[in-house]
Formats: structure tokens, C-alpha cells, sequence
């Protein structure tokens, strides 16, 4: 019996679901790149162990973790062990901010190019859909392309400091 093409993500839970469900299968497939795209990324699992162990089981020299934000002052507080991750995964982990946004104009979309997409269209209710459809991917990766446009590096790895 094959997967459903697309699923509804309805609550926070589903869509906490879906984010560790594409992480565990990019890691089970080995993609060459993923692409997170969120306001702040607070309401994301990154910091959970289990979706720090998928992305550690996926990282190598040729993969590409490519994550854009307003800001990433949530990250830096609500997920601490993926920011210890990032320090030592730094050769894979590419991030960018767009600040020109407005807050709730960034895309909420992740992307694993070829495998599948998650998108949130109403970030209040968490209403969206996880999708394998090729059509989706296309469009999301053209949203993501213009934040993109607009954006810069941002978050660095390591602080140097006087």
C-alpha cells in the first residue's frame, strides 16, 4: 500500500509531528539538502533529541541545511541543543534572515527537495499539509526563493569577541 500524497496538518501537534516525521526520513534517505523557512521557529522541535540525532545521522561534507528567519533569537533560546549541533555541524548548517518582513509574512515551509514538504498556511491554528506532490514542492521552493532574494547571513556559528 503506498503513502498518501498529502496530509492535513490540523493542530500544533500534527505539525510538530510532521517537522520530526521529515527530519527521520531525510535522515533514513540521506537528501542532499533541506530548507526551514519560519518567523522564529519557536513553535519547531528543533531542540528535541531525537530530531537533533536525525539531522546528526543526515549531516555530512555534500548536505546542505539551509534555514531562513526573521530572527533567530527563539532558536537560540527555546533550542539549545540545536545550537550546540549547529557549532559542531557548521560546514552544513547555512543560515539567513530576512528582516524586511513583517512578522507573519515569512512562509512557515519545510522542504526536502524530491522527498517531501511541510507548510503551514495559518500559523495561528496550525492548519497546513505535509506533502510528497512535486507541484507543491515547485511552489514553496519559489516562496522561499523570494525571502531569499532579501535576505543575509545571519546567526553565526561561533561569537568571537574582545
Amino acid at each position: 500500500m503506498s503513502e498518501p500524497t498529502r496530509a492535513m496538518i490540523e493542530s500544533r501537534t500534527d505539525f510538530q509531528n510532521a517537522v520530526r516525521g521529515a527530519f527521520a526520513e531525510a535522515a533514513l534517505v540521506g537528501c542532499r539538502e533541506i530548507w526551514l523557512v519560519d518567523d522564529d521557529f519557536a513553535d519547531w522541535p528543533l531542540g528535541e533529541r531525537a530530531v537533533v540525532d536525525d539531522l546528526t545521522h543526515w549531516a555530512s561534507a555534500h548536505r546542505s541545511l539551509n534555514v531562513v528567519a526573521r530572527s533567530f533569537d527563539a532558536i537560540a533560546r527555546h533550542h539549545a541543543r540545536w545550537v550546540n549541533w549547529r557549532r559542531q555541524f557548521s560546514h552544513v548548517v547555512h543560515c539567513r534572515s530576512n528582516s524586511d518582513l513583517e512578522a507573519g509574512q515569512m512562509p512557515t515551509i519545510l522542504l526536502v527537495p524530491g522527498l517531501l514538504s511541510v507548510r503551514l498556511h495559518d500559523r495561528v491554528h496550525y492548519r497546513g499539509v505535509a506533502t510528497r506532490e512535486r507541484a507543491d514542492e515547485v511552489q514553496w521552493r519559489e516562496e522561499i526563493d523570494a525571502v531569499l532574494q532579501r535576505s543575509e547571513e545571519a546567526f553565526p556559528a561561533t561569537s568571537l569577541g574582545l
